[in-house]
């Protein structure tokens, strides 16, 4: 009888106020959702919602049921507050110089 292969990856989470990274265990060939599910960060983030938080692995987004591999991180995505273009659109036309890293720079 052979013996599943087991792998760990992560879940992470961040808010505002709180961040979170979950480490999961789980056999070879667990999906995106099902470490998600198994995390139990759905139970301690109430507010995630899978059918509109995007979801991926190491920065790129991805499907829910995709594969997973050992060392994996996945990763649940926020809606964006605002769209980043037209933020910088605004701020060009109010003539604020930015910084390198996103900060209003000193005049």
């Amino acid at each position: 009888m052979a013996t599943e292969e087991r792998i760990r990856v992560e879940v992470a989470y961040a808010r505002e106020d709180e961040q979170a990274i979950i480490p999961v265990e789980a056999v070879e060939g667990v999906t995106l959702r099902e470490a998600i599910q198994r995390s139990g960060i759905l139970k301690r983030f109430p507010e995630i919602d899978l059918a509109i938080n995007k979801v991926g692995v190491f920065g790129k987004v991805g499907d829910p049921g995709q594969i997973l591999r050992a060392g994996d991180r996945v990763e649940i995505y926020r809606p964006l507050i605002a769209d980043p273009k037209e933020a910088r659109k605004r701020r060009a036309a109010q003539g604020k110089a930015m910084r390198k890293g996103g900060a209003e720079a000193e005049n």
